[in-house]
């Protein structure tokens, strides 16, 4: 897989994105550092690449923390008059920032049942926002699985002779002796 580059400086805006989504129910926020086990424990069973859960926990130990979530809200009444007794948030997706390297968006990932609504771009929006708004002028989108997704969404364009990028081999402790 390819690497791609993005302009900072042109991105598209996010807000019209993010109310259309907000009218449907869904937030997008940035993840809280009390909520580690949760988002490594939902990338795990949602997603076959390990390294993503690993990545979350990275981006949490970034200032500011450099991962964006998509909740909703649990529409359940909340029984007691306790006002910390706020609804839960159920999880639908993430998408991270400098965890593989500075500069560098990923990984992002929406739950199947929410996918092609909007989720992952505007996941995809409000991290390189965030990247822009911290002084970057370009970000790295690394080992993209849909380059179209990318073009399109936000005019991301192939970095030539970029496989395998920063993406060499897996560390191992020790080497089997056959």
């Amino acid at each position: 897989m390819t690497d791609m580059l993005v302009k900072l400086y042109a991105l598209p805006e996010v807000a019209h994105l993010l109310t259309a989504l907000n009218q449907k129910g869904i937030e997008i926020r940035r993840l809280h550092p009390s909520e580690k086990r949760v988002i490594a424990e939902w990338v795990n069973q949602n997603f076959t690449d390990s390294s993503w859960a690993i990545g979350c926990e990275v981006a949490l130990e970034n200032r500011p923390v450099s991962c964006f979530i998509a909740i909703i809200k649990n529409q359940a009444p909340v029984p007691s008059g306790d006002p910390y007794d706020l609804p839960d948030e159920i999880l639908v997706g993430f998408a991270c920032y400098d965890v593989t390297r500075k500069g560098m968006y990923g990984a992002m990932g929406v739950k199947d049942e929410y996918r092609r609504q909007g989720i992952g771009t505007v996941l995809l929006l409000a991290c390189l926002h965030a990247m822009k708004d911290e002084g970057y002028a370009y970000s790295v989108i690394g080992w993209v699985a849909s380059e179209d997704f990318y073009a399109h969404a936000v005019g991301a364009t192939v970095i030539p002779d970029s496989e395998p990028g920063i993406y060499r081999g897996k560390l191992v402790g020790n080497i089997s002796q056959s």
